[in-house]
């Protein structure tokens, strides 16, 4: 919602928003926009006189009391991803972006290399990307990138967001069972997914996963535009590592480039693989893809480094990234294990803060999620389910605790020199960043 925002002020229109809970990148971003801010939904935001209130999934039935004056007077309303497609894409070609980890990134990726070969992308992404310092962005490009969200769309409109988007190019990175609030089982986004791929014109493309049975499940449903694999066994985009930083891109077998970077782990191969081959979809050809990734810098949140103590090999790091899955924690950790080797040791700290995670469906995966890490330290404030409880199978390598204030002194004491420390969360995790290494540096 706060990129619609920002497109919305590109466009030339006077926006003003509100949510319960606003916190840096997007509030800042938004305040660097010049858009205001209001805390709260209150009912006396009507006396701004919108032409039409733009409504996120955020906002329910009897809970908010400007939502609930919106429909007693009878006002205009309309989703964010209506209001985006009316308004934005239309007249564009889109490039989605779909699948329950890597949306992000890949989609960050893919704007990038589109702006790197001088195609001047308009984009609406999940998060900030790094090489861009804004969440979205419109120009006059016929080209635009978006993180195409399966989640629903309004309380309105239970539909989930990217099948408003009408792509001409999407991507299915992957698939998993997630958001337990709103889908009952893995089948149900199936189903969603399903949805999207029968928006793609037959003149179009989807970029899918061939290693992912649940995306090949989905496909097989009913496909009616021209698939390119990546990931799988057999012909197709593949990665091949040659050294830790660099891997070697390959299309049927046939070399097509190297690409040289920071980012660790196979989860960034296959998002690079998937642009990749989005962007020559667009008509860029592989090897300048290839190159412009060499430039990517990751996004916000993304293994992001907030601070270090110290300095040489006795630096402590703290990292902040956006994992709450456990397959995403599972993951990042193991990304993180692969840039600094097997001797340093990793403090993992979480927050299970999504919708998903305070239902508790998800916790009995947490444990093995978090198996790399040698010390794992678990917020459990506000959580209904017992969080020790889960954290049991690890033993004396997990604390959990209902304080934050007790959480940072208990991991700053815990800390040794060359420790690289790794904060999970979804959330603002209550500055825990910027608190943390304050102690640590005290």
């Amino acid at each position: 919602m706060g990129g619609i925002a920002v497109l919305a002020k590109q466009a030339g229109h006077i926006v003003t928003g509100c949510d319960a809970n606003v916190y840096p990148p997007m509030s800042t971003q938004l305040e660097a926009q010049g858009i205001r801010l209001t805390e709260g939904f209150g009912a006396e935001q009507l006396e701004l006189k919108p032409d039409i209130f733009v409504i996120g999934n955020v906002v329910t039935r009897g809970k908010q009391p400007l939502m609930e004056e919106i429909l007693n007077r009878g006002l205009p309303y309309i989703s964010g991803p209506q209001w985006l497609f009316e308004n934005v894409l239309r007249d564009k070609w889109v490039l989605a972006v779909a699948g329950t980890h890597g949306k992000t990134t890949t989609s960050s990726m893919l704007a990038w290399i589109l702006e790197d070969c001088g195609l001047d992308p308009g984009y609406l992404i999940g998060g900030v990307p790094m090489n861009f310092g804004v969440s979205a962005r419109l120009t006059d490009s016929p080209f635009f990138v978006i993180e195409a969200d399966e989640y629903d769309t309004a309380f309105f409109d239970k539909r989930s967001k990217f099948v408003h988007y009408h792509p001409r190019t999407a991507v299915l990175n992957n698939l998993e069972y997630d958001h337990a609030d709103i889908f009952p089982d893995l089948a149900a986004i199936e189903t969603q997914f399903h949805h999207l791929v029968r928006t793609v014109p037959a003149n179009g493309l989807v970029v899918a996963h061939g290693g992912d049975s649940n995306v090949l499940r989905a496909l097989g449903r009913g496909c009616w535009s021209p698939v390119e694999y990546f990931g799988g066994p057999g012909f197709g985009w593949k990665a091949r590592v040659v050294s830790p930083d660099t891997f070697a891109v390959s299309l049927d077998d046939q070399p097509v480039g190297q690409v040289s970077w920071s980012l660790q782990g196979e989860h960034n191969r296959m998002n690079a693989l998937a642009a990749i081959a989005a962007a020559r979809h667009a008509g860029v050809p592989a090897k300048h893809a290839v190159d412009a990734l060499s430039r990517f810098i990751n996004v916000k949140r993304r293994m992001e480094v907030r601070g270090e103590v110290g300095s040489g090999a006795n630096k402590i790091t703290v990292y902040d990234d956006f994992a709450h899955h456990p397959t995403a924690i599972a993951t990042t950790l193991q990304g993180l294990r692969a840039k600094i080797g097997p001797s340093a040791r990793i403090l993992a700290v979480l927050e299970p803060r999504s919708n998903t995670m305070k239902l508790g469906v998800m916790k009995d995966l947490l444990p093995g999620s978090l198996a790399l890490a040698d010390r794992v330290f678990c917020y459990s404030g506000g959580i209904d389910w017992d969080v020790a409880a889960a954290m049991a199978p690890l033993g004396d390598k997990a604390t959990t605790e209902t304080d934050l204030a007790a959480l940072v002194e208990r991991i700053a004491s815990e800390a040794r020199p060359g420790d690289q420390i790794l904060v999970m969360s979804n959330g603002g995790f209550g500055g825990i960043h910027d608190k943390l290494l304050g102690r640590l540096a005290s």
